[in-house]
């Protein structure tokens, strides 16, 4: 029964905090924010799940093997938005001269690959700042 209203509240609170980041993620482009600022955001609510229900729980849920997944995936996917610029011919990420529709400024969808390499970017943040977590906390035991 130790720590049970933080546990409660922590169950409650921690999933929006989470939905929160992955709204600055993908909003980035059009509002303050974007994906290094989201990815932090949803790794500190995974930090705060760690620390609140304990290390072994926490690497229960996030185990080592999926975080550097997770890192790596999120790389390739940025490489991968990027070389449609390349396969088209003009400079790598550029959106506009490859031929992207970039959509009406000002929507969510006015950024053309943007949201995408946004979204990759942000994953990658968020699964460092996690792994560099539990490599400190490792390493302090």
């Amino acid at each position: 029964m130790k720590d049970f209203i933080l546990k409660r509240i922590s169950a409650v609170i921690l999933p929006f905090i989470c939905i929160y980041g992955f709204y600055v993620i993908l909003h980035g482009h059009i509002s303050p924010g974007g994906s290094f600022a989201g990815g932090i955001i949803v790794g500190l609510s995974l930090i705060a799940f760690a620390t609140v229900y304990g290390m072994k729980k926490a690497r229960a849920e996030l185990p080592e093997k999926a975080l550097v997944s997770i890192e790596s995936y999120g790389t390739l996917w940025y490489v991968i938005m990027g070389l449609v610029g390349i396969f088209k011919g003009v400079p790598f990420l550029a959106n506009k001269l490859a031929g992207v529709n970039v959509g009406e400024q000002g929507t969510l969808f006015s950024g053309g690959l943007i949201l995408l390499i946004s979204a990759g970017v942000g994953i990658r943040v968020a699964s460092t700042i996690v792994t560099l977590f539990f490599a400190l906390v490792e390493d302090e035991s």
